[in-house]
């Protein structure tokens, strides 16, 4: 700074320039000063993705946004933040209050100000892993990536359904042995200094459970074990719909009102894991990166601590929301042609979930060779190992029966399919099975 100080002082004594040059000089090598600032030490960079649409589905993108405004409210800039959503819930024509999308009954609004990087049917698994490893999207939304280096922090939030392996789009589902994957030759190709992701969707811990290696610098935490669901939560009687997902606002609400440059990972970790009663909340990978202070991943800027009314969390298992939505519906319906309607739409989903689960034991019947053991497949719960095999299978499953983003309820029944690879069944009967099942 001394130096630029005398170049100044020689530029004004030598009345070589205007006074409005000189002003330019000293601001462009101040903003050089700081870029090299910043490439040294490392700046932070997020990724936010809701992976579903739907009003009945609220909830993700309004974690979502609350999500952005906590990144926002502690100084990431939009520029550094990517987010992902549907963006078809905002101004719904289901919403009471249009253009407004809140994560708690008394809190604000968390729409306002969301960067619509990728909407509608750009928020695909594809794209998600290019946007995350930095790769030129083209003509495809705005076009931020996370453009990181191997100084830098990334944080990655997801929210959505999900089941063994994967987790879902609106169109495709993102699986786990691919998200890894990106996510160590993102390491190797010193794309990131340390790297956290936060993940909220049904069996979100078989995203990561003995995959995310302990030595990349990459710290994961879920909102469930790999055999559980998550939790919904915050119903709210006028929108008809769940505001939030319990571990989603439980980590949220905890950023919103601490001092991020005191609390540590660890520390949120465990405050989300003792509030989510409702599942059990999982840390993967490197637990050393726990010690870490949460703002070296969610912002380092000072923000007003924001603190929220305790109400009711009104938990219901996410497989549950569209007929527990249903039940709220039919307690509040006032005429006899409203009940009749709601009832009718809850026996159209008991049937085609009745339907899914018959068309499974088909495929478990066609695919093993006795009855004990097609029992055994459908009553168990295996960990899931043999990701070559459960990955295209699922996806002639969801081909050829369900499309898993469309019938949600089929992701309740992939177990079997773990449970048919992991008892080594042949690959090609599997397939077969699965063919003349859903002809």
């Amino acid at each position: 700074m001394a130096m630029l100080k005398k170049v100044v002082f020689l530029l004004i004594a030598a009345n070589f320039a205007k006074s409005s040059f000189i002003d330019n000089v000293v601001e462009e090598i101040r903003k050089s000063q700081v870029e090299k600032k910043n490439t040294t030490e490392g700046v932070h960079w997020a990724l936010i993705v809701a992976g579903s649409n739907g009003w009945y589905n609220y909830r993700h993108q309004a974690d979502a946004c609350h999500a952005y405004q906590i990144l926002h409210n502690h100084g990431i800039p939009d520029e550094r933040i990517v987010v992902m959503m549907y963006d078809d819930i905002a101004n719904s024509e289901d919403n009471p209050t249009p253009g407004i999308v809140i994560n708690h009954p008394k809190g604000k609004d968390v729409y306002h100000g969301v960067p619509k990087d990728y909407t509608g049917d750009d928020v695909t698994p594809k794209n998600f892993l290019k946007i995350l490893q930095g790769e030129d999207m083209g003509m495809i939304g705005s076009g931020k990536v996370i453009k990181s280096g191997p100084n830098d922090h990334v944080f990655v939030n997801f929210v959505d359904h999900g089941a063994p392996g994967i987790v879902a789009f609106p169109d495709g589902e993102l699986t786990a042995k691919s998200l890894n994957t990106a996510i160590k030759k993102m390491h190797k190709d010193k794309k990131f200094g340390k790297m956290v992701l936060y993940f909220e969707a049904c069996e979100s811990g078989s995203m990561f459970k003995n995959l995310l290696p302990k030595s990349i610098s990459a710290y994961a935490t879920t909102a469930s074990n790999e055999k559980e669901s998550s939790y919904a939560c915050y119903y709210d009687q006028k929108r008809g719909t769940y505001l939030g997902d319990v571990y989603s606002v439980k980590w949220m609400e905890d950023s919103d009102k601490e001092n991020l440059d005191v609390e540590t990972l660890y520390k949120q970790f465990q405050i989300v894991k003792r509030e989510t009663n409702t599942s059990h909340v999982m840390q993967y990978g490197d637990l050393k990166l726990n010690k870490d202070t949460v703002e070296e991943y969610q912002g380092k800027a000072e923000a007003k601590p924001i603190t929220y009314p305790s109400v009711p969390l009104d938990a219901v298992p996410a497989p549950d929301v569209p007929m527990a939505i249903l039940t709220h519906r039919l307690q509040a319906a006032t005429t006899v042609e409203e009940k009749k309607e709601i009832v009718a739409e809850m026996e159209a989903i008991l049937e085609m979930q009745e339907k899914i689960k018959a068309t499974m034991k088909g495929i478990v019947g066609r695919a093993t060779t006795d009855a004990k053991q097609a029992r055994r497949i459908l009553e168990s719960q295996y960990d899931l190992e043999d990701h070559d095999c459960y990955e295209p299978v699922v996806q002639r499953f969801s081909m050829r029966c369900y499309r898993l983003s469309k019938y949600e309820h089929a992701l309740r029944h992939l177990y079997a399919l773990v449970n048919m690879c992991e008892e080594k069944i042949s690959f090609g009967d599997i397939m077969k099975a699965i063919d003349d099942e859903c002809y």
